[in-house]
């Protein structure tokens, strides 16, 4: 098979387009198993680092991260991030620590030194001096939140402390100054300034908004909720306020003129935890973003594209149509030839936007809300959605607890996962400054710089890929772009146990660079994992990976024939007609065909009743062959798929059936009288079968009377009946038998008596 690299235009990724390749060595079935992977369900089986998956099923090159901050002073999480005068300020819990990071170095400006809060309730704690005497530690941090900060209109920083007091404060060269002291509240979890320098706070938990003017000066109550608490504020242009509360999941329209709110959408979830306003043209106030969740997702947190698969894509708008991230000029376009789709796998389907909330309170959903208040669900994972922003367009989601930023497309319908911190349980804060993306983590507390370029290099480790037997491992080929400047490298492994970490599984392959399709040099094994190593030389490019199709070949296996029944078949025109019935299967998916033979039990010779089958049953007239016990067997080929040295079969043989053409026999019988009554005693017999049924009737052919045995149960070959008649009037009569056995076989008998006059 010849291979040509083609070069196109500039604006094109150079075009390659190749075959499979047939496994080198002997074959034994002729049908190959090409496992494709194109969705993100089927990506998230395995690990990417420094590798995205997107909900549409690609794998990219993440962006570059750098930890800025991580040294904390007893600090769990990042929850609010600002930045003003080119200095990046950074408010924690739980011990109510603000942190400014400027030119590469964190400093903690509260509590400054000597301002730390003491709490009596609190016990002290107990530490060793240097000299190993134990002393009291004085310095017992009170429970405080640094939840919410903003910058107000003069450029200086406002946060809100939360703890036994909340209090607003402004941070003013070097000294920390409370502006407002609420007197019903002990948190403070979101402040918003609006387009002339007005605060807004969201408190709980009395689920209060105030106003302060720019001036901080003067505070108002603008809106007493029924709610415990209002998480999340944001101002839009149309001079409304929006909240987002907790406890019952509602998203706020307030007039601040004149104090009134309404209800914009009611939620299923429990918590709107974020707010935000993108999308609008710089005089238009755009659509309103609302994240609702509830802390109790985590115990079912999944993996969000096991939801989000979905078919087709909307039509982009000309004008935002930018092309792939990969775009470049030359490189390489990698494409999969056609292969038979597998007819058992259906995609997920995505879930249908909604104008009212109704699902349970096991995930979260982004909600988009229009101007006119019309609601659709945009994005849902089993997560918590703790914090947004956005860029350029795009919506970025912090989330827990798997510490993932999503990046979500709204237009294009398309989610990525932006970054998942390798330690960190929650991505807690999210801001983007100046086009910069800062990341506040928790579990551990870290401040990261999400770069706008992608890092140089990042792996994806596939999940297991079985077989179903020990195969032979055939060629790796992506549909892929690759350009000028970046590649993509591959090895592989295998091994016998559904464990990848069983220290019995190969060791990796030498990673090769993926320029066509690769033969795979891992040993024979059922399972085999691959790995891509993306890279790029610039950062401004990544390789975009559409899908991933590895061959693999099971040498012939042996067809199995699962299961035979013979069963009688019954009705008119049936009378001794056996139905055989099998099951067959194929480890090679070859086609079968059939044999099916009989014996009778004791000879060693079995009879070809049928031959070259190819459906899964066969009537057999038992009437043919003499009474007796049988046995059948049903013998499954695969030489319609493979050479005749290759060739395999399987068979089973069925459980002991009865033939029994004869019916039963009258072995003995007598009749006598006593007065005008007749008794007639019978000993029926049968070779072979049970005998089922005993009726007779008197001087009639329709009015049958059915009789039991003497021991009044049926349940041999050889039964005894008594039979007395009802008083017979003078004259001739006729007794008429009908016996039947179980197998349907059926005799009839009669039998004279004479009745004397009186």
């Amino acid at each position: 098979m010849r291979m040509e690299f083609r070069r196109l235009n500039p604006l094109r990724i150079a075009a390659l387009t190749l075959m499979i390749g047939l496994l080198v060595g002997p074959s034994g079935a002729v049908t190959s198993k090409i496992t494709r992977q194109a969705s993100s369900k089927q990506f998230l089986e395995g690990k990417a680092e420094g590798v995205v998956i997107s909900s549409r099923g690609t794998l990219q090159l993440g962006r570059a991260a750098k930890v800025l901050a991580s040294e904390f002073d007893d600090v769990w999480s990042v929850n609010s991030i600002v930045a003003s005068g080119g200095s990046i300020y950074i408010g924690t819990s739980p011990n109510g620590s603000i942190y400014k990071y400027r030119l590469g170095a964190l400093t903690k400006i509260y509590p400054a030194e000597g301002q730390a809060v003491i709490d009596k309730d609190r016990p002290a704690v107990a530490k060793a001096s240097e000299d190993g005497e134990v002393v009291e530690q004085d310095e017992r941090f009170s429970n405080e939140h640094i939840f919410a900060m903003a910058v107000d209109v003069a450029g200086r920083l406002v946060v809100g402390i939360s703890g036994d007091n909340c209090r607003l404060c402004r941070y003013e060269t070097g000294a920390m100054e409370t502006i407002f002291e609420p007197s019903d509240a002990k948190y403070i979890f979101a402040i918003e300034t609006d387009s002339v320098g007005n605060l807004y706070i969201g408190t709980g938990p009395e689920g209060k908004i105030y106003v302060l003017d720019p001036s901080g000066k003067v505070a108002q109550l603008v809106y007493d909720s029924p709610d415990k608490n209002i998480l999340s504020l944001v101002a839009g242009k149309d001079g409304f306020v929006y909240a987002g509360s907790d406890t019952r999941g509602l998203v706020y329209k307030i007039n601040p003129r004149n104090k009134s709110a309404t209800v914009l959408y009611d939620s299923e979830e429990p918590e709107i935890s974020a707010l935000l306003f993108a999308g609008g043209a710089p005089t238009e106030t755009g659509y309103l973003y609302a994240t609702a969740t509830s802390a109790k997702v985590v115990q079912n947190e999944q993996k969000f594209a096991a939801d989000q698969a979905v078919s087709g894509r909307p039509e982009p708008k000309e004008q935002e149509d930018r092309g792939s991230p990969s775009d470049s000029n030359g490189g390489l376009k990698l494409k999969i030839p056609n292969t038979k789709t597998d007819t058992d796998k259906k995609p997920a389907q995505r879930p249908t936007p909604v104008a009212r909330g109704s699902k349970p309170g096991t995930a979260s959903y982004i909600y988009k809300i229009s101007k006119q208040g019309y609601v659709t669900e945009l994005f849902s994972e089993s997560a918590v959605f703790l914090c947004l922003a956005e860029q350029d367009g795009t919506i970025l989601l912090g989330s827990g607890n798997s510490g993932q930023v999503f990046a979500i497309d709204p237009d294009a319908e398309r989610s990525t996962i932006l970054y998942e911190d390798e330690r960190a349980a929650q991505i807690t804060a999210l801001a983007t400054i100046e086009g910069d993306v800062y990341i506040g983590t928790a579990n551990p507390a870290k401040l990261v710089l999400l770069s706008p370029d992608y890092a140089s290099n990042g792996t994806y480790v596939s999940g297991l890929i079985d077989a179903g037997q020990p195969a032979r491992w055939g060629k790796l080929q992506i549909d892929a772009d690759i350009p000028r400047g970046c590649k993509i490298m591959v090895a592989s492994r295998s091994g016998n146990v559904k464990d990848a970490n069983d220290p019995t599984f190969s060791d990796w392959t030498e990673q090769v660079e993926i320029t066509e399709p690769i033969q795979l040099r891992c040993p024979l094994g059922r399972f085999c994992q691959y790995k891509l190593t993306l890279q790029t030389q610039d950062g401004k490019r990544t390789p975009l990976v559409r899908e991933v199709a590895v061959a693999s070949t099971v040498p012939n296996l042996a067809p199995r024939v699962e299961s035979v029944e013979v069963t009688r078949q019954t009705g008119s025109g049936k009378e001794g007609v056996f139905k055989i019935s099998y099951k067959a299967s194929d480890e090679n998916d070859d086609t079968l065909i059939h044999t099916i033979d009989f014996r009778k039990i004791g000879r060693d010779t079995w009879i070809q009743l049928k031959d070259e089958i190819e459906g899964d049953s066969h009537e057999w007239d038992g009437k043919t062959v003499e009474d007796g016990r049988y046995e059948v067997r049903v013998v499954a080929s695969d030489e319609r798929s493979n050479s005749p040295s290759t060739k395999l079969t399987g068979s089973r043989i069925s459980d002991p059936i009865i033939v029994d053409n004869t019916p039963p026999v009258i072995r003995k019988y007598s009749l006598d009288k006593t007065g005008r009554t007749a008794t007639l005693k019978l000993q029926v017999t049968d070779e072979l079968s049970v005998i089922s049924k005993l009726e007779y009737t008197i001087n009639s052919n329709a009015q049958w009377k059915s009789t039991l045995p003497d021991d009044l149960i049926f349940d041999t070959t050889d039964e005894s009946f008594t039979i007395v008649t009802e008083e017979l009037a003078p004259g001739e009569h006729i007794i008429a038998l009908r016996i039947s056995d179980s197998a349907g076989n059926t005799t009839y008998r009669t039998f004279e008596v004479s009745m004397l006059g009186n």
